[in-house]
């Protein structure tokens, strides 16, 4: 047992249940979820389901529908991701396995293909045109919750739950993890739900329900709030430049910045990982695929809170410590809206002149939320 949970003031964080020296790895942890760049989406360069690198000539391809063009590294990923959302939003096979579909209502059992691949294909023709990562994630998001639950009903061998059990109660569903994370609003586009409901409605009628108006902004703000950017090395250089507004850039959690990530995916631990201007752990995907590995920064003690860096801390050459504090803390507020309360930027604010001071003074207060729900008790966490 490596970590626990554990709730201090209002917030809930991840605490060490054992010294770790520096550069020791502290955890590895698998996402529920992850999806590659838009850029990348059909370039065959990267395995749609693990994000791993592909070789030229190596990549495994959807042997039929496949409308937004995945490959994969290997069998395996293409089953796991066919059996966790694929199957779900991008085709026509069943929904549910063989023996539900059997025990179904005929209004169920007799929904029209040609309805269900225009339902699709709406969809795709929406995240083509507005590019959001969040968007695919909440879809992929809610189709893996039905192949969860699915699986457990049936004991599937196909839906293996290699996710973290991150308060380690294992009635758990995933919506139950998800409430317990914090989140920002945000304004849903209203074409991308409508386009996603009705895949759900016609794939699975009922399913719709549990997509409201409000649920998908909700899941919208806890996607963009949590997920993590996926970086190899030091990531990549050759994103294309966002033509959207400044503030409508999509962020994510990378100590490298958000232009020089592969893909975006959403871990059940290590989203209660919280921000640090100096943190004292970093993730790393050495292994070259969407595996999050925690590293220990400097010595660590038992009974430490686990931080890590949402965006790029480093001092740049010709940045003056000024600058780069006030760097730092616009694109905390861009894509998590809270002004960053670090000991470095304490520190730093000594340096600040009586306007910038004053211009602190009047930073937004915390704008991130997290849903009421009833008090748990703590939990470990291998």
């Amino acid at each position: 047992m490596n970590t626990h949970i554990e709730s201090r003031g209002d917030r809930k964080v991840v605490v060490l249940n054992k010294d770790f020296a520096a550069g020791e790895l502290i955890y590895k942890e698998k996402p529920v979820v992850a999806v590659l760049d838009a850029d990348l989406q059909e370039s065959g360069k990267y395995c749609a389901h693990c994000l791993r690198s592909i070789d030229s000539g190596m990549s495994t391809v959807l042997p039929e529908v496949n409308p937004i063009l995945s490959t994969f590294c290997s069998k395996a990923c293409l089953i796991a991701n066919e059996s966790q959302s694929h199957n779900l939003l991008f085709t026509l096979e069943p929904p549910l396995p063989a023996e539900f579909m059997q025990s179904l209502p005929p209004n169920v059992k007799q929904q029209s293909d040609a309805d269900r691949k225009d339902a699709q294909e709406a969809f795709v023709a929406h995240i083509k045109k507005e590019p959001r990562a969040a968007s695919l994630l909440v879809a992929r998001f809610i189709a893996r919750q039905v192949a969860v639950e699915t699986a457990k009903l049936t004991r599937s061998a196909h839906e293996k739950s290699d996710f973290t059990d991150a308060e380690k109660i294992g009635s758990y569903m995933l919506a139950d993890h998800l409430e317990r994370l914090r989140f920002i609003d945000v304004k849903p586009n209203t074409d991308e739900l409508k386009a996603l409901v009705d895949i759900l409605r016609i794939s699975l009628p009922g399913l719709e329900h549990f997509v409201t108006d409000d649920r998908h902004a909700l899941l919208l703000g806890k996607m963009v709030y949590n997920a993590f950017g996926v970086c190899f090395g030091a990531g990549r250089d050759d994103k294309p430049q966002p033509t959207a507004r400044t503030e409508d850039v999509e962020k994510t959690r990378t100590p490298y910045g958000t232009s020089r990530q592969i893909g975006s995916a959403f871990y059940t631990l290590s989203s209660y990982l919280p921000h640090s201007c100096a943190p004292n752990a970093r993730p790393s995907f050495s292994e070259g695929t969407s595996e999050l590995h925690l590293i220990a920064n400097r010595d660590l003690k038992a009974g430490d809170e686990l931080s890590v860096a949402y965006v790029d801390v480093t001092q740049k050459d010709g940045e003056s410590a000024i600058e780069c504090r006030r760097r730092r803390r616009f694109e905390l507020a861009r894509g998590w809206r809270f002004p960053c309360p670090c000991d470095r930027c304490l520190q730093e604010s000594k340096e600040l002149s009586t306007e910038e001071k004053v211009a602190d003074a009047k930073e937004e207060k915390d704008g991130s939320k997290v849903e009421i729900h009833p008090s748990l008790a703590d939990a470990e966490v291998e």
